[in-house]
């Protein structure tokens, strides 16, 4: 264990404001230990010699040391209180008390100086707003909940009290058991992070499961979650999608990169698997915790009912499983063992009259074949099948195979008993079989995530110090927002541009297009003007003759269409030839909770429309760029569908993490697009740039 092991494992637990009063939460905690508690319990409370029998102290002072303190105290006294047992020594606090951030402008003010006394002392708190925590190794139960956890090998940690005690009511009947459980509460000092850290280092530990509403630091969640599920599983809920973070964006990247795309790339980067409700948390928690990792993605499913056996095929095929293509051996074998109307092939259907034997004798099959990876069980209750006895077999070919099995004895109160059985084995089972072959499906997909090799970013040989110089020039400006005046910032990157200049003369215009081989692309530029060809602010084709004209008209346009717009001038740039190419988007939008958010799909007019892109947090290496090349739609456009010819993918790679360079070095950054980066066979151009920089954090 870690820094926190204490936290867990106390000797001498205090509970600052116990009370025998009725209906109180600093009796229901005390009452909760007094009970359950292997250790000492000292109450705390200035006007009692004793609270429910136990004799009590009347200040943090007098009282035994403590391992642990819980502190039920009104809220202007908890900071006294931490200041108290932070003189005292104590190390590891939780805070029940609510009353400080989620109440408004006091509590606030509260809570940091809360922060600021847990940095003096070095106090790892646990809330405050928290429900409280439990470990049932030495039959903790420090909360005001109603039930205690019985004993198993998951840790679980959740945003919501409330939750906690509605999952334990359930988990209770069902017969989950729990390692430890936090309610995290405020999460002022001690976050979800801190808990992932130290269950990780925690062998008793199995899996880590969690309910969260959002995630602090969410750079550093990544960076540590990587490490633990190298071992250990995570399972999260992350509740509260919104679509927020995208309606306050200004470009591309932040209007499709909102706040729940970046939770979705973080946690699949941090190699947590995600669950959309608690049904699932759970049914991938009970798999997790206690089979093997299946070798390979073939499912075989041994039935006694056509229906359901449809069913789990179904569900295979819906999950990033698949269903197992039985060899010529096992399907002689199997022709050979079952019955004549019996259906050999995958799904196994050993018809309704199957017993016990018959069962077994198909399950032995499937799991002897090599392409099959793990197997469901799925038994309708009939007059000749015995649950309990299904159970042992199951559970002797699991240790025989060692091959993930799990079970869907559909029925009530007569597979309880078999249930239990199997619950002991660690073989879980399943009502439906959606959720038994959800179970499967995560243990393949942890499978693939402790199968990842590192992708460390690589560095480039770039121009700093002239980036930062063209990130200043927003300092000159009446807003934050740069646009195509700044590709130097790229080519500073090493991220290729076409020939061209900015100018703001119609004459200087045609000297520049002069100098360039063949026609130019004009085009405004003004950093309140999005949409440029929208409004006739794009020329392109234009031959030397025509610059003049060009660049009178473009202006004018802009004018019209906004005249109170900042006119830097008109661009003149070299006219790709864009036959064979693709138009793409890179970009960033940066999340509060997990930084600068990346984004690659197809660019052009079609980004806002299609929105084919996907995402990932920097800093990404090379796998992670090719990662996000391959997941948009149009990915065959890129590799030379229908007889085009192939773009130079590695110069979009290398872009990508050249851009993840550059705004994992300046934090200035909040947002930018390069659209469209035009890819095709010799490589890649830049030809549009956007972005909005924090000048306090240029400073």
């Amino acid at each position: 264990m870690g820094r926190l092991s204490e936290l867990f494992a106390p000797d001498t637990v205090g509970v600052i404001g116990a009370t025998d009063r009725e209906g109180a939460v600093g009796r229901a905690i005390l009452e909760n230990l007094r009970d359950e508690f292997s250790g000492e319990v000292v109450p705390v409370n200035p006007s009692h010699d004793t609270v429910l029998g136990i004799d009590a102290y009347p200040d943090v002072k007098s009282a035994p040391a403590l391992d642990l303190a819980v502190v039920v105290v009104p809220p202007p006294v908890v900071l006294e209180t931490l200041r108290e047992l932070g003189e005292s020594g104590t190390e590891h606090v939780v805070v029940i008390t609510a009353g400080f951030a989620e109440t408004g402008g006091e509590g606030a003010d509260r809570e940091r100086e809360l922060r600021e006394i847990a940095a003096e002392y070095d106090l790892n708190i646990v809330g405050p707003n928290s429900l409280g925590v439990m470990s049932t190794p030495v039959d903790l139960n420090a909360t005001f909940g109603p039930e205690g956890a019985l004993d198993g090998s998951i840790s679980f940690m959740s945003q919501s009290g409330a939750f906690i005690t509605a999952v334990l009511d359930w988990a209770n009947e069902q017969g989950i058991g729990f390692q430890d459980v936090v309610s995290l509460g405020n999460k002022t000092v001690l976050d979800e992070t801190d808990f992932v850290r130290e269950w990780g280092d925690d062998p008793e530990t199995d899996v880590v499961i969690g309910y969260l509403e959002d995630i602090d630091a969410g750079d550093e969640f990544i960076r540590t979650a990587r490490e633990v599920t190298d071992d250990t599983p995570i399972v999260l809920v992350k509740s509260g999608r919104t679509d927020a973070g995208a309606q306050a964006a200004s470009s591309h990247t932040g209007a499709i990169a909102g706040s729940e795309r970046a939770y979705e790339a973080g946690l699949e980067q941090a190699g947590v698997l995600r669950a959309n409700s608690v049904q699932e948390l759970f049914d991938a928690a009970r798999a997790l915790s206690g089979l093997p990792e299946p070798d390979t993605d073939g499912v075989a499913v041994v039935t006694n009912a056509g229906g359901p056996g449809v069913l789990t095929t179904d569900a295979v095929g819906d999950s990033t499983l698949g269903m197992a293509e039985f060899s010529d051996e096992t399907i002689a074998a199997l022709t050979e063992t079952m019955p004549d109307e019996a259906n050999v092939y995958n799904p196994i259907d050993a018809i309704g009259d199957a017993d016990t034997d018959r069962f077994g004798d198909a399950l032995e099959l499937a799991l002897d074949d090599p392409n099959v990876g793990s197997a469901v069980v799925v038994s309708a209750p009939t007059a000749v099948i015995e649950y309990d006895e299904l159970a042992e077999v199951v559970i002797e070919k699991c240790e025989e195979f060692d091959k993930p099995v799990v079970t869907c004895m559909m029925g009530g109160e007569r597979a309880r008993n078999a249930e239990s059985v199997l619950r002991e084995f660690g073989i879980p089972n399943y009502f439906d079989p959606a959720r038994a072959v959800g179970g499967l499906d995560a243990l393949a997909r942890y499978r693939d995530i402790r199968d990842r090799t590192a992708d460390d970013p690589e560095r480039f040989d770039v121009d700093r110090e002239r980036a930062r110089e063209i990130l200043e020039r927003v300092e000159r400006r009446d807003d934050n927002r740069l646009g195509i005046e700044s590709m130097e910032l790229l080519e500073a990157y090493g991220i290729p541009t076409p020939p061209g200049e900015i100018v703001d003369d119609p004459a200087r215009a045609r000297e520049v297009a002069e100098g360039i081989d063949g026609d130019v692309v004009m085009k405004i530029v003004s950093p309140d003007i999005t949409h440029k060809s929208d409004i006739g602010g794009v020329k392109v084709g234009v031959s030397d003759d025509e610059v003049y004209d060009a660049y009178e008209d473009v202006v004018a346009r802009a004018r019209n269409y906004q005249p109170d717009a900042t006119i830097l001038g008109v661009q003149v740039q070299a006219m790709l030839d864009l036959e064979e190419t693709t138009e793409t988007i890179v970009g960033m939008n940066r999340d509060p909770q997990f930084g600068p958010l990346l984004l690659f799909g197809l660019g052009g007019i079609f980004v806002e429309i299609l929105e084919d892109t996907s995402v990932r947090v920097a800093p990404i290496g090379e796998r992670g760029a090719r990662e996000m090349i391959d997941e948009i739609r149009a990915a065959p456009l890129l590799r030379g569908a229908r007889g085009r010819e192939p773009a130079a993918t590695d110069a979009i790679v290398e872009t990508i993490q050249r851009l993840s360079q550059l705004v994992t070095d300046f934090p200035a950054i909040l947002e930018l697009d390069v659209n469209p980066l035009v890819a095709g066979p010799d490589g890649v151009q830049a030809i549009d740039l956007r972005l909005t920089v924090d000048t306090e954090e240029l400073r």
